[in-house]
C-alpha cells in the first residue's frame, strides 16, 4: 500500500526582493562576461526600501566604475515594474551603494590552472531538485503550477489587466500523493502587493 503525503512548494515573481537582487547580480554577470569570458564574477546583491547595495569580488579586465553596477540595477529595477515611489520602489532614484573589490588571491590560487581540465571551483553549493514525469517541462508538479501562477501574476500585472498589482509577489501550491503519484491539488495560497484597494 503507498503512503500518502503532501509535498508543498513556492515561487515567487520578479518583483519579490529575492528575485530582484538575483535579477541585478545575473544582469551584472552577463554584461562583464559579454565583454570578458574569462571574468570571475562573486556579486551579490542586497535590497531594502529604496536602498540597494551590490558587493562581491569582481576580477576582469575591464575597467569598470560604479556607475557601471548602478546603471544596470536601475535599469533592472525599472524593467521589473519599480518605476515609481507607487511601487515602494522607484528605480530612477534608489539609493545605491556598490563595494566591489578584486577576488581573493587565495581563491585566485585555487583556481589558476593552465588546463580548463584542471578547472578549480571558487564556491560550493548545495541543490534540491528532481527530474520527474509529473510535467512535460519534467518538474514535479508542485513547483511547476507555483511557477505557472507566478508567471501568470506578472503577466496579467504588466498588461494592466489587474492594474492595482505591484511588482512583489508569492505561490504556494500544496499537492497530496499517493506514493509517488500526484491525486489531488490541496492547497494554492496567492500572496502579491498591490494598491490600497480600501482607499477606492
Amino acid at each position: 500500500m503507498n503512503e500518502e503525503f503532501y509535498f508543498t512548494s513556492e515561487s515567487v515573481t520578479e518583483g519579490h526582493p529575492d528575485k530582484v537582487c538575483d535579477c541585478i547580480s545575473d544582469a551584472i554577470l552577463d554584461n562583464i562576461l559579454k565583454n570578458d569570458k574569462d571574468a570571475r564574477v562573486a556579486c551579490e546583491t542586497m535590497a531594502s526600501s529604496n536602498k540597494i547595495i551590490i558587493s562581491g569580488e569582481i576580477t576582469t579586465s575591464q575597467q569598470l566604475k560604479k556607475s557601471f553596477y548602478s546603471d544596470i540595477a536601475r535599469e533592472v529595477l525599472n524593467d521589473i515594474g519599480y518605476s515609481s515611489n507607487k511601487s515602494g520602489m522607484n528605480g530612477s532614484k534608489v539609493d545605491i551603494d556598490v563595494h566591489i573589490v578584486k577576488q581573493s588571491p587565495d581563491i585566485a590560487m585555487g583556481l589558476d590552472r593552465k588546463s580548463k581540465i584542471d578547472q578549480g571551483a571558487g564556491d560550493q553549493g548545495l541543490m534540491f531538485g528532481f527530474a520527474c514525469s509529473e510535467t512535460k517541462q519534467l518538474m514535479p508538479l508542485p513547483i511547476h503550477l507555483a511557477h505557472e501562477l507566478s508567471n501568470k501574476l506578472t503577466e496579467v500585472r504588466k498588461s494592466k489587466e489587474l492594474d492595482y498589482l505591484q511588482p512583489d509577489g508569492k505561490t504556494q501550491v500544496t499537492i497530496k500523493y499517493d506514493g509517488f503519484n500526484p491525486i489531488e491539488i490541496s492547497k494554492v495560497v496567492i500572496a502579491t502587493q498591490h494598491d490600497d484597494l480600501l482607499k477606492k
